[in-house]
């Protein structure tokens, strides 16, 4: 249809109406919408349908419009975009304003070869295209305007609402306010017309008073007479549940002279202060060395009515410094060897603080009440089965914290333990390996397991039981308590409270008998003259003490005076070239006397600690022999130490001691008289000796050549000295002898014993008158010479 229409239309002549362009041109300026109608517009849609194969192009509406006007294509491309749709807009306005003869000039020439009709078609579509923008912008303003206008209403009523609010708060406070000033208002009129009634009684009791004067002055005198007096202050220091402000040792003492009733509870109380901190200080500053002092004046105080406070302080001062453990320890020692009950009751104290930190889980709890068993096992004032009871118990259900406790309380008591009682010790190592091979713990338990198995190896070397110094109290005076983790229940807490004692001067004069027997009379009295404080008594000590200074002689008992003199012979010998240099240099030394044995230790240690032997240090140790006989019985009494303790040496330093012996016998600078220490029999030799002998003899032998050392060894003179070495008093003797010579490949001084072997007569058999002699001489010899060649064989070997 389309094809049909438009050939038609080719083919009909063009005819053109000038009224009716000129109609359609005026409807479309005038009309508001922009509408064409289809009589109007029939002749340009036809003219639009003829020239489209003119064109030669399908363009849109918009490139249409561009094709026609160029200005109005420039205001369209920028109303399309969103930067320029203001100014798209204002330009599209302000094109209505222009005449419609400069719309005219403004088409291109192009443009102007067209009919007028079409360009009227033209420009009303653009007109209204314009139109339809500007309606939309308008519509878009309208929406924003009804937007803000709805945001403006919602802003006044929320403000509406929340000024009601604060109306309704504001109205509220103010109802409060007159509430309370109402309130205020009825308390001030019924105050005052209390004060009035109050006013009124008394203008009528006073008016009573004057009418009955005598009355009153009588109920007065008695109100006097019953009014009770006031308390002193020094009264609430005293009766107080914990004791009260401090109070200072003067007034203390003003205070209890001023008692005259011993027996009251205000001098018991301060008598009970005093004790405390007598005891508190003293066990404060007890140590290692005043140990023995402290004790003696512990002993003076009443630790039997304060035995909760002495057990107290000790615990206390325990946990603060674990350190001094062992002192404390030894400090229980001594008190329970005097008063069992006091180690009996610190015991029991131990055990329940063990038992309730155990139970919640406190480790440093349980570590210093385990340190303090540990160490009261050491002191024997608790038995041994309280140590493995610890131990099973903190190794029953194995935890890091378990672990590492049981291990710390094995190193303070295992040295003990392997004393008294090594099964027991033995089940709680076992029971630590085998959490070791498990893995229960982590690694850093683990280490310390393998540490406490070094330990014990190395048999507590580092960890002794009991020091020397707090060693105080004897086996036999000691009283050791049998308890166990389950039989304690109480631990008498109330002793560490003040309790009014009614036989309080008994007790005390109970306790002075007791003090005198422990201290001694000189003690008890050396006591009452320093309190007393008489002058005479002051004096008198003072010069006793002045005496026993005199008498006493200062002892370095931290031997550092030894320890320098030992390192510098040891700077000496090890920067010298040879041995005259180092026997010059400590020839300067000036040695006081008793030092000669420090000098010749030290030369053969420094021997010992050597790889290998050098002969620097025999040929040092053979000048000063030479030089002084002095050093000459110091090595003799070192070559019989160091054989009677060579089991302690290892294979090295054996080696190195015996070669330096051997120098100094073979050049005699000592005598071989020291040899007579040596008996070569199976009894009074061990593996040790004889590798010490071996080489003493393959040395000096090496040295002298072996006809020499035989003639050395059968010297007339030195005969008496060889007989431990060449026993000839037993024939099993002589046989060990001459093996262990042989199997050492000295044979050659041997022949002596074997001479003498050969010619010592043999043992007869007794004859029974039943047997025949030939045949028990018989049975005798052959038994004899069997029991010789087994005795040698067994020797060779």
């Amino acid at each position: 249809m389309s094809t049909q229409s438009s050939s038609k239309r080719a083919a009909s002549p063009i005819v053109y109406d000038k009224t009716k362009l000129k109609r359609a041109s005026s409807h479309s300026a005038s009309s508001s919408e922009g509408e064409v109608t289809d009589s109007d517009n029939e002749a340009p849609r036809q003219v639009q349908s003829t020239i489209k194969p003119v064109t030669a192009t399908k363009t849109s509406r918009r490139s249409k419009s561009k094709e026609v006007s160029p200005r109005r294509s420039r205001s369209q491309s920028l109303g399309s975009s969103k930067e320029n749709r203001f100014r798209s807009n204002s330009r599209s306005e302000n094109e209505d304003d222009i005449p419609e003869w400069k719309k005219e000039r403004s088409f291109t020439p192009e443009d102007e070869m067209k009919p007028r009709k079409w360009r009227a078609a033209e420009s009303s579509r653009s007109d209204k295209h314009r139109r339809s923008h500007r309606e939309r912008d308008e519509e878009r303003d309208r929406m924003k305007r009804r937007r803000l206008e709805a945001r403006r209403d919602r802003f006044d009523d929320s403000r509406d609402r929340r000024s009601d609010r604060h109306r309704d708060q504001d109205s509220d406070r103010h109802r409060d306010r007159d509430r309370q000033r109402e309130s205020d208002r009825h308390r001030y009129r019924d105050r005052h017309r209390d004060s009035e009634r109050h006013r009124d009684s008394e203008r009528h009791r006073d008016s009573d008073r004057h009418r009955d004067g005598d009355r009153h002055r009588d109920d007065d005198k008695n109100q006097e007479i019953t009014r009770k007096p006031k308390k002193k202050a020094t009264d609430n220091l005293l009766t107080s549940k914990t004791g009260g402000a401090y109070i200072p040792p003067a007034r203390l003492r003003m205070m209890q002279a001023a008692i005259t009733d011993k027996n009251s509870a205000e001098y018991q109380r301060m008598a009970w202060e005093a004790l405390k901190k007598s005891i508190n200080g003293l066990v404060n500053k007890v140590n290692v060395g005043n140990i023995k002092e402290i004790m003696y004046e512990l002993l003076a105080e009443n630790v039997i009515r304060g035995r909760g406070l002495l057990c107290r302080s000790i615990i206390q001062a325990q946990s603060a410094s674990p350190t001094f453990t062992n002192v404390y320890a030894a400090v229980v020692a001594i008190v329970n060897s005097k008063f069992p009950q006091i180690g009996e009751l610190l015991l029991k104290r131990l055990i329940l603080q063990f038992r309730r930190g155990y139970r919640r889980s406190d480790k440093s709890i349980c570590l210093s009440a385990s340190q303090f068993i540990a160490h009261l096992v050491n002191q024997q004032v608790a038995h041994e089965v309280l140590a493995l009871e610890v131990l099973t118990l903190l190794l029953e259900k194995a935890t890091d914290d378990s672990v590492e406790l049981a291990v710390g309380f094995l190193k303070e008591c295992g040295k003990k333990l392997e004393e008294v009682s090594p099964k027991g010790i033995n089940a709680i190592c076992e029971r630590l390996r085998s959490i070791l091979h498990e893995s229960e713990v982590n690694i850093r338990v683990q280490y310390m397991i393998e540490v406490m198995f070094q330990v014990r190896k190395d048999k507590f070397k580092d960890h002794e039981a009991v020091v020397d110094g707090l060693m105080l109290v004897e086996e036999d005076d000691q009283f050791t308590h049998l308890l166990s983790l389950d039989e304690v229940t109480d631990g008498e807490d109330l002793l560490n409270v003040f309790k009014i004692d009614t036989e309080y001067q008994e007790n005390e004069e109970k306790y002075k008998e007791i003090k005198s027997e422990l201290i001694g009379d000189a003690d008890s009295d050396g006591s009452k003259s320093s309190d007393s404080g008489s002058d005479d008594a002051s004096d008198s000590s003072e010069e006793d003490e002045e005496e026993e200074e005199a008498k006493q002689t200062i002892i370095d008992q931290t031997e550092t005076n030894l320890v320098g003199l030992r390192r510098t012979i040891y700077l000496t010998l090890q920067s010298s070239l040879d041995y005259e240099e180092a026997a010059h240099k400590l020839l300067k030394l000036n040695l006081k006397p008793g030092q000669e044995v420090e000098l010749c230790n030290m030369i053969l240690d420094c021997s010992a600690q050597q790889r290998t032997y050098e002969k620097f240090y025999g040929l040092l140790a053979q000048r000063f022999c030479m030089l002084n006989k002095i050093y000459v019985e110091k090595f003799e009494e070192m070559f019989m130490t160091q054989y009677e303790t060579c089991h302690r040496l290892d294979a090295t330093k054996l080696r190195n001691v015996s070669k330096f012996f051997a120098h100094l016998l073979h050049t005699d600078a000592i005598s071989w008289g020291v040899l007579q220490v040596i008996k070569m029999n199976e009894d009074d030799t061990t593996s040790s000796s004889r590798i010490f002998v071996k080489q003493l003899f393959l040395e000096i032998a090496e040295y002298k050549g072996l006809p020499k050392f035989n003639e050395r060894l059968k010297d007339e003179t030195l005969q008496g000295y060889f007989e431990g070495i060449m026993p000839k008093d037993h024939p099993k003797k002589t046989r060990f002898a001459i093996n262990f010579f042989t199997s050492i490949g000295l044979g050659g001084l041997t022949d002596g014993l074997r001479e003498h072997l050969k010619n010592m007569p043999k043992p007869t058999a007794a004859i029974h008158p039943e047997s025949s002699s030939s045949s028990s001489s018989g049975s005798s010899s052959s038994d004899s010479d069997s029991g010789t060649d087994s005795d040698s064989s067994s020797d060779s070997e």
